[in-house]
């Protein structure tokens, strides 16, 4: 058996610009279905992103929550009048500034939460693999993910 050849410099950027390029095919694949998923549950991919960050024990400001989304308040106002009008939330008076409004996760607010998380992890696209590929994927995808990633971006 010949020994594995050592990629030139042209090379191995070829392979990781092919690489990267899967990776965004496959990003792009997973967020179609994750779209369908959160359709189906009658949201817009804001709302869901927007209902699965609020912690369903503990109230939230608009003002965080758009901290936590990285947008504007404007925008989480109108997603929270989604949220209301679907009855997954409430707007309560914030026990700590009665001049706030906080965000209630309600009871099917709650379930809804939940089933937006299965929509999240939906795996379908990894099926193909054994166990032992899907250990090196998520090795390697965990490598690739801690470099020039900022802090926010891996906890969605």
């Amino acid at each position: 058996m010949a020994p594995p050849t050592v990629p030139t410099d042209g090379e191995r950027a070829g392979l990781a610009g092919d690489t990267v390029r899967r990776l965004v095919h496959v990003a792009a694949a997973m967020r179609h279905h994750q779209d369908e998923g959160i359709a189906a549950l009658g949201l817009t991919p804001a709302a869901a992103r927007a209902l699965y960050a609020l912690d369903p024990d503990h109230p939230l400001p608009a003002r965080e929550l758009a901290e936590q989304l990285g947008c504007d308040r404007s925008n989480v106002t109108g997603l929270a009048d989604k949220l209301e009008q679907a009855g997954l939330v409430q707007r309560r008076t914030d026990p700590t500034d009665r001049r706030q409004k906080a965000l209630v996760v309600t009871a099917r607010g709650r379930q809804v939460r939940e089933q937006v998380g299965r929509v999240m992890s939906d795996s379908r696209l990894l099926d193909g693999l054994s166990v032992t590929e899907l250990t090196t994927l998520r090795e390697l995808v965990w490598k690739v993910s801690d470099g020039g990633c900022p802090a926010e971006c891996g906890e969605n």
